[in-house]
């Protein structure tokens, strides 16, 4: 959108106030009136200007007639930080409650929980200690997938392949080796990696 002049700025707050306090937008006369001029031409005149610039929209026939073109606010959820997983060897998998994180729901894709990393193994794919992963639940994965997987009660997180008789995870640190699971051996998906959040403070 296009820079506003202090005048337009004025009476955009002046409308937007005005609609938050009471419902619905001022009329022509309550703009001029809150500006300082008589008559509507000048009020018409900046309103023409909001409009041309995308801040509002004008229907004719109504002295209210004024439809602000507003960002709907994001709406936040809270998202548990269930425990946490080891980007190396395979850790005793527990959940331990660690606090709730914020997140805007548009941003979800499907994840319902965090766990927060631990270890070195991700490092390649930028997933470092202390970041926290948000997992959507599932019970399968395609190759290439980073997941959460449990082998023998301990969860890792790693990326996934299947290959002709084994599954392979396989860490993204050039000096670490995969875990190779034979045909046979218990492995269950937890769940796929879908974000990755760091706080840099």
């Amino acid at each position: 959108m296009e820079l506003l002049t202090s005048r337009q700025q004025q009476v955009l707050d002046f409308i937007s106030s005005h609609h938050d306090n009471y419902g619905y937008p001022p009329t022509l006369r309550e703009i001029s009136h809150h500006i300082g001029v008589q008559g509507t031409v000048s009020a018409i005149h900046h309103l023409q200007a909001l409009e041309k610039k995308g801040f509002l929209r004008r229907e004719s026939g109504s002295s209210r007639g004024i439809i602000l073109n507003r960002e709907p606010k994001p709406e936040f959820t809270q998202i548990p930080i269930v425990g946490t997983v080891r980007a190396g060897t395979p850790a005793l998998a527990f959940e331990d409650i660690q606090g709730q994180y914020p997140m805007e729901k548009r941003q979800h894709r499907g994840g319902t929980f965090f766990l927060r990393v631990k270890g070195e193994s991700m490092i390649d794919a930028s997933i470092i200690e202390g970041d926290l992963a948000l997992i959507r639940p599932q019970e399968s994965a395609q190759n290439g997938d980073i997941v959460v997987a449990m082998l023998d009660s301990e969860a890792t997180l790693k990326k996934f392949y299947r290959e002709e008789d084994h599954i392979r995870l396989q860490p993204m640190n050039a000096s670490m080796e995969p875990i190779i699971i034979p045909s046979g051996r218990e492995v269950s998906i937890i769940g796929k990696v879908v974000k990755i959040v760091r706080d840099l403070d």
